[in-house]
């Protein structure tokens, strides 16, 4: 991978820790703003739950970057694909805003790298 390819991967990595601090701090500083906000039943995914499962297998939360960048799956490892089938669905939109195709993709190539692992439908 070229020295750019990294510095953008480093760089998207540290927007996305970025915008954790940021929501964090929010939410201390008013915690009840956000009470009655959402109807039962709609409030929004954490995104930290999300991303926390993927950052507990080395190298995962890389090669998602690296394939959502390049749109090529094949440093996607089985450990990887894994922990990323069972993610819940709801987590994707708020991992991926920029692209609601990726989660989508990403679950199918995995579907093809873990036989037992459902494919999206």
């Amino acid at each position: 991978m070229g020295s750019k390819a990294v510095v953008s991967v480093y760089l998207i990595i540290s927007l996305c820790a970025a915008s954790f601090v940021t929501r964090g701090v929010a939410q201390m500083q008013n915690p009840q703003a956000n009470q009655g906000l959402f109807p039962p039943g709609l409030v929004p995914v954490d995104l930290v739950k999300c991303w926390s499962s993927l950052l507990n297998v080395q190298g995962c939360v890389l090669a998602i970057t690296t394939s959502f960048l390049s749109g090529k799956f094949e440093n996607v490892e089985a450990a990887c694909c894994k922990v990323f089938s069972t993610l819940d669905a709801h987590c994707w939109p708020q991992m991926f805003p920029l692209n609601p195709f990726f989660p989508p993709l990403l679950k199918d190539n995995c579907a093809r790298i873990i036989p037992n692992s459902p494919a999206h439908n």
